[in-house]
């Protein structure tokens, strides 16, 4: 049996009791996963101080000296214990508060130790619970040069298991007779990306013989689980292609072309011509599609969207469209309906709300083909929703679907239909390639001709009165203005002006008949917030005071000013979509971002970058660079790339390299066949194997 592949119990100073500990806490099982556990951190072992060179800074360092004296010192509670700890240039005192007996009694006197530890100043050093080891151990451990620091748990902290007893573990498991590790990379990249070899990365990635081998284990270990990652996900969308077969939509036929010519309520922008190509070619081609669509709020996604379930009605099949909000829903439905009004189509919309009487006939007119569009959110997910034909499934801002619930989708036809996923968060890059890495992407990178970019502004609090004056300014052109609060009560951790507080303060400088306020939040009743936003729809007030509700979900054109209250608390993306509320018309629109003073350097940056570009995927960047993966993308995908070595904001170059091997690879020899990819293919087998690329990504 392979070594690596059985349980890190047999593994001397493991045994059951900690194994079980180490699956629990940190998921390691077989030795495989001790061997691929890496350090976070590693302390510098190579300097070694003198105890007249110690400065008063609390820093960690290392010495060699000996103990020549114990002793116990009573205290309020228990007792200390105290060593005399010389060097050949002055004395220091090592400090116990607990485990004071079992150092007595193991502690030797005049022997050469080497201590490490942060030292305190206080009438001299002194350095409390130092690690300790004798010299001579000292100088034959592999450890010595850069000592690993694992992660670790506190449950394993409080059962002994410290980011040393790990180390200890890995060293007995290497100097285990019979670890061996194969090479997983072909010689072809090795040599052109000049990488150390496996056995010698694994070593130096525990236990560094210098700085240099150091830094060549990271990077080659770090391209590695890019590599096979892109190589999964690659793979797995040339198999998609090859195996799963989609209905081909080999026409275009007169409803598409009717529309074109006639409805289309302006010229597509190129970047629209260009996707919808993309997507046309996806269509006729006998494949499942598998397809993202990015584009910035406003882009002009729904058009697209649209014209490809056009395509699918001309073919004789129907087509759906899911949101993840009743809201958004809704306003697919309202937008789609008006388009289409003047073609022989019926568009329903269905959702958790629809009346049992309505349900039942959509149920009844979708199985006999009588409805071509449906409208919903997750209530078509449901096993009581037939289609006669489905041929396109559309899912909007995807990331609020978990995987399972997009599975359902595939099963509504006999062969899963095509699928367009829609997103107006613009994703980075880097993040795309590794979630979406087997989708095909598409983005749609320009506004429609007449939208101007929208100007946003950054105002503290002391420019209120300034602020108000705009509004009364932009309303007197006859335009409608949004004011957005982050909290609906008071909270009493942090002092924000509530939006209870805002309306109040809005109502006093904007006082009715002259001005109407709209108020709507997330603890109001369904009917009550759509009477509120339907007053404001229709021009009837003028301000529109709200919580984040608006994120998504509301089209006035006429809308051009944005006001967000105590922008510092919200996240770029979040920014970036409020923002995108406003310059949905022909007229300058604009966004104040209101602020304290007191701002940390994460809130600066974010207000520095909204107020210097209007670029979802630069703003994705840096929302990326903060916040990291895991957050981004939500709460259904939070376990978002679990990856072990890489890092895939800092190391995105890197994760570009490793895409471009894997897609040159597989072009070359999709199946690994070639004598020069068996260390790959072996690799690529076990892995799949043992883990699959949906352990990375949840």
């Amino acid at each position: 049996m392979d070594i690596l592949q059985s349980p890190v119990a047999y593994v001397k100073g493991i045994g059951p009791a900690r194994a079980k500990l180490l699956e629990q806490e940190l998921g390691i099982s077989k030795c495989q996963d001790l061997i691929h556990f890496f350090p976070s951190r590693y302390i510098d072992r190579t300097r070694y101080f003198k105890i007249n060179q110690l400065q008063a800074n609390d820093s960690e360092v290392q010495i060699i000296g000996v103990v020549t004296h114990l002793r116990s010192v009573k205290q309020k509670r228990g007792s200390r214990l105290v060593a005399t700890f010389k060097d050949d240039t002055g004395q220091m005192e090592l400090v116990w508060f607990q485990g004071a007996k079992w150092i007595q009694e193991n502690i030797k006197l005049n022997i050469p130790y080497v201590i490490f530890g942060k030292t305190k100043y206080y009438n001299g050093f002194s350095m409390p619970h130092p690690e300790m080891e004798l010299l001579d151990a000292h100088k034959s451990s592999l450890s010595t040069v850069m000592q690993p620091v694992y992660p670790s748990t506190e449950k394993l902290q409080n059962k002994n298991i410290s980011h040393k007893t790990i180390s200890k573990m890995v060293q007995n498991l290497m100097l285990t007779s019979g670890v061996s590790f194969a090479e997983t990379l072909s010689n072809e990249i090795k040599d052109q990306l000049r990488f150390i070899d496996k056995a010698e990365a694994i070593l130096n990635i525990h236990f560094p013989k210098s700085q240099d081998l150091l830094t060549k284990s990271r990077y080659r270990l770090k391209f590695e689980e890019l590599f096979f990652i892109q190589l999964q996900l690659i793979r797995k969308n040339i198999i998609n292609k090859q195996k799963i077969k989609g209905y081909p939509f080999e026409k275009v036929g007169d409803l598409f072309t009717t529309f074109y010519k006639n409805y289309l309520p302006f010229e597509l922008t190129n970047a629209q011509k260009r996707v919808l190509k993309e997507v046309r070619k996806d269509l006729g081609s006998h494949a499942q599609m598998n397809r993202l669509l990015q584009g910035d709020v406003g882009s002009g996604k729904t058009i697209v969207a649209l014209m490809a379930m056009l395509l699918a009605i001309d073919n004789g099949f129907q087509a759906t469209l899911m949101a993840p909000t009743a809201i958004l829903a809704k306003q697919h439905y309202d937008g789609i309906s008006e388009l289409v009004q003047d073609l022989p189509i019926r568009v329903s919309l269905l959702m958790g709300s629809t009346k049992a009487k309505a349900r039942r006939e959509i149920h009844e007119a979708l199985e006999n083909g009588q409805i071509h569009i449906i409208i919903g959110t997750h209530a078509l997910l449901e096993d009581k929703v037939k289609f006669q034909n489905l041929g396109l499934a559309i899912i909007d801002e995807q990331h609020r679907f978990g995987v399972a619930q997009r599975a359902k989708l595939w099963k509504k036809n006999t062969l899963p239909p095509h699928i367009l996923v829609m997103t107006a968060t613009p994703i980075p890059r880097t993040l795309a390639m590794s979630l979406y890495g087997d989708l095909d992407v598409s983005v749609i990178d320009e506004l429609p001709p007449g939208r101007k970019p929208v100007t946003t502004l950054h105002r503290f609090e002391g420019q209120r009165l300034k602020v108000f004056y705009f509004i009364k300014e932009e309303i007197a052109k006859g335009r409608q203005v949004y004011v957005v609060y982050p909290l609906i009560k008071e909270s009493e951790a942090m002092d924000y002006k509530d939006l209870m507080d805002g309306y109040e303060s809005i109502a006093r400088d904007f006082p009715s008949p002259q001005y109407q306020i709209s108020i709507v939040h997330g603890q109001m009743k369904p009917a009550d917030k759509d009477y509120e936003m339907e007053r404001f729809v229709k021009g009837e007030t003028q301000i529109m005071v709200a919580t984040t509700v608006i994120e998504v979900g509301v089209n006035v054109p006429n809308a051009s000013l944005m006001i967000i209250e105590s922008a510092e608390r919200f996240g770029l993306s979040q920014l970036h979509q409020l923002r995108g509320r406003v310059g949905r018309g022909a007229e300058q629109s604009y966004c104040v971002l209101m602020s304290g003073y007191k701002l940390s350097s994460d809130s600066k940056t974010r207000l520095e970058t909204m107020t210097s570009t209007n670029d979802g995927f630069e703003i994705a960047e840096v929302d990326l660079k903060l916040r990291g993966p895991g957050d981004i993308m939500g709460t259904q995908q939070s376990g978002v790339l679990n990856l072990r070595i890489a890092d895939i904001v800092k190391d995105n170059q890197l994760l570009k390299v490793a895409r471009d091997w894997a897609k040159k690879i597989l072009e070359e020899d999709p199946n690994l066949e070639l004598l020069k990819n068996a260390p790959i293919n072996l690799a690529y087998r076990q892995l799949i194997q043992h883990k699959n690329i949906w352990n990375y990504i949840s």
